[in-house]
C-alpha cells in the first residue's frame, strides 16, 4: 500500500524542489485566479515554519502589511507555487520562529544574514563560471 502511494505522489512532485530554510526571507509567486483570467502574484515575507515531507511538505511565511502580520501557508509541491526565489538567508537557531508573531515592529522582520550559508552560495556558483571561461578558451586554441 505504501508503494502505491508513494508511486502515485512521485508524479506530482516538482522536478526542481526549491531550496529554502527557515529564516529566509523569500518572495513566492503564486498563481491566483479571479473568475476566468489568471494572473501571478507575488508574496514576499520571512519562512517561519517548515512541515512535512514529500507531496505534503510546507512552508509558512510571515509578513508585516501596514502593521498586521500576515501569514500564508503553501505547498511547496502545489502547481499554484510558479516560484520562491530567496531573497536574503537569516542565521536562526530554532526550527520555528513562532516567537517573531510577539514582537513589534523592525524585530518582527529582521534577521542576521547569515553570511557563511550565503558564502558558500556564492561559491557553489562560482566554479560554474570558471567552467565555462574554460571551455572558450579551449574552443579558441583549438580554432587557432
Amino acid at each position: 500500500m505504501q508503494d502505491l502511494l508513494k508511486r502515485i505522489e512521485e508524479k506530482h512532485l516538482k522536478a526542481k524542489e526549491p531550496q529554502f530554510d527557515v529564516g529566509d526571507t523569500v518572495k513566492v509567486k503564486v498563481l491566483i485566479r479571479e473568475g476566468k483570467k489568471e494572473r501571478v502574484q507575488a508574496f514576499e515575507g520571512l519562512v517561519i515554519s517548515i512541515k512535512g515531507g514529500g507531496i505534503n511538505k510546507t512552508f509558512t511565511v510571515r509578513r508585516i502589511f501596514q502593521n498586521i502580520g500576515i501569514e500564508r501557508t503553501f505547498m511547496v509541491h502545489s502547481p499554484k507555487v510558479q516560484e520562491v526565489k530567496v531573497i536574503r538567508q537569516g542565521k536562526t537557531r530554532r526550527a520555528k520562529l513562532y516567537y517573531l508573531r510577539k514582537l513589534i515592529g523592525n524585530k518582527a522582520t529582521r534577521l542576521k544574514e547569515d553570511s557563511k550559508r550565503r558564502l558558500s552560495n556564492i561559491a557553489e556558483e562560482a566554479p560554474e563560471a570558471e567552467v565555462e571561461v574554460e571551455e572558450t578558451a579551449a574552443t579558441e586554441e583549438v580554432t587557432a
